[in-house]
């Protein structure tokens, strides 16, 4: 199946790989539970399998099938830190206390994907090799050499890598240098998710899909979730649909920028030439502004994402243009011909962090993705466990308030792809010289 047919049919990569999905049936019933979540992603995954471990009795409600959104459809990166800011930015943005506590939360973040990924046996092709950042400039390895300073102070695994050694462990050349925190990796998204899932399940969580929450009600002393063919009564809520709410809350709509990313894969790459690019099987994601990043997969499809800027066509325009991209930055003028392609939507946050947004009393929806999204979403599951539970919202490590609409946001919901082209000019105007090439 090639890129736009796999695209017409709503599917990625990893919805097509992955295996043992199991069929769970839509809500047919009246249950009351004490914790509903909306979301079958990561996020609400990783909610409802630490809430039910907590002994709580907890529903998740999926309009389409388990890890459908974002969840499937993202490159597969875990990366335990943020999209914009650094540790130093955030504790002047968020003040000591708050900053030093989201940050702290980041930094194991990883550890906690793996860790899961260990303890129940999940079958995700994970691996933890690291995740690497090469500097596409001067200015921008002197910021990767300061951004490794602030998490290896903060004891994480996070070295500085010099030209040479970014070329050894990523097998592309022109980097000024860059940085790699040895807690990161790659995974395949869904068969992960769908782990979650079962776990969840297995903890005695009830996971619902084709279940569509048209309505969330305040009653007596808790919520109603309405349904086409059900209902659900819940002491607490959590909205987990990031950029896939729809029209369950327009106003959460306004508070962040969707994003659509594109991310294609090619077929398999010969061994010869596997060998040279990321033989430690890291994932790799520079410092441009036009974000350039590469992984391969674990049958060595090399994996690499996009964006677009006129939307008219660009179903079928920019997977193709992603493609040459990935061979130019490469060095690969025999790159094999695309096998997947495929899109999702992110949501952005103004600040690039991520945001417990305060609905009601026991109703919160949850943001953490911004291009970080298999890491910090299950790491937010977690917590969201302990609110489950009864810990203040305002005491858990992510900042809380109510929704705040960006204003213009009819207008600046574009901005991201309106503003790609001058991204780019300003990315080659960083470098000093040609862009990167590969060995190959």
């Amino acid at each position: 199946m090639n890129a736009i047919q796999q695209e017409a049919h709503g599917a990625s990569l990893w919805h097509a790989v992955s295996r043992d999905r199991r069929d769970r049936s839509a809500l047919h019933d009246w249950i009351n539970v004490d914790l509903a979540i909306v979301g079958g992603g990561f996020s609400g995954l990783s909610t409802a399998l630490h809430a039910a471990g907590k002994g709580l009795s907890v529903a998740v409600l999926e309009a389409e099938i388990i890890a459908w959104g974002a969840t499937g459809r993202n490159a597969g990166f875990v990366v335990p830190n943020f999209a914009k800011m650094d540790p130093d930015n955030i504790l002047a943005h968020l003040g000591p206390e708050h900053g030093e506590r989201l940050v702290d939360f980041a930094a194991g973040s990883a550890d906690l994907v793996f860790d899961l990924i260990r303890r129940h046996g999940i079958d995700c092709d994970a691996v933890q090799n690291g995740w690497i950042q090469p500097a596409h400039s001067p200015a921008a390895f002197e910021k990767v050499k300061s951004r490794t300073e602030q998490w290896a102070r903060r004891g994480r695994p996070a070295v500085t890598l010099d030209r040479q050694e970014v070329e050894a462990l990523t097998g592309a050349r022109g980097y000024i240098g860059g940085w790699m925190d040895r807690s990161g990796g790659v995974l395949n998204p869904v068969a992960y998710a769908r782990g979650l899932a079962d776990a969840a399940q297995t903890a005695g969580a009830r996971l619902f899909e084709h279940t569509r929450v048209t309505a969330v009600d305040r009653v007596a002393d808790g919520w109603t979730l309405k349904t086409p063919s059900g209902s659900v009564r819940a002491g607490k809520v959590l909205i987990a649909t990031n950029a896939y709410g729809g029209p369950l809350n327009p106003l959460l709509r306004r508070t962040y920028l969707p994003l659509k990313v594109f991310q294609v894969a090619t077929e398999p790459l010969p061994r010869e030439v596997r060998t040279r690019l990321l033989p430690g099987g890291q994932g790799v994601g520079d410092t441009r502004r036009n974000l350039f990043t590469f992984r391969f997969d674990a049958d060595n499809r090399l994996i690499t994402g996009g964006m677009h800027i006129l939307s008219v066509g660009a179903d079928t325009r920019v997977p193709r243009t992603i493609w040459r991209r990935l061979g130019h930055h490469l060095g690969l003028p025999d790159l094999p011909p695309l096998a997947y392609g495929w899109s999702g939507m992110a949501a952005v946050e103004p600040d690039f962090l991520p945001h417990l947004l305060d609905l009601g009393p026991g109703l919160i929806a949850g943001r953490a993705c911004n291009g970080r999204g298999i890491a910090m979403t299950t790491a937010m599951g977690k917590v969201l466990a302990d609110w489950a539970v009864g810990t203040e919202a305002r005491d858990l490590p992510l900042p809380f308030a109510p929704p705040a609409p960006i204003p213009f946001h009819a207008l600046l919901r574009h901005a991201p792809n309106m503003l790609l082209g001058w991204s780019m000019l300003r990315d080659r105007l960083d470098e000093t010289g040609r862009p990167p090439q590969a060995t190959a």
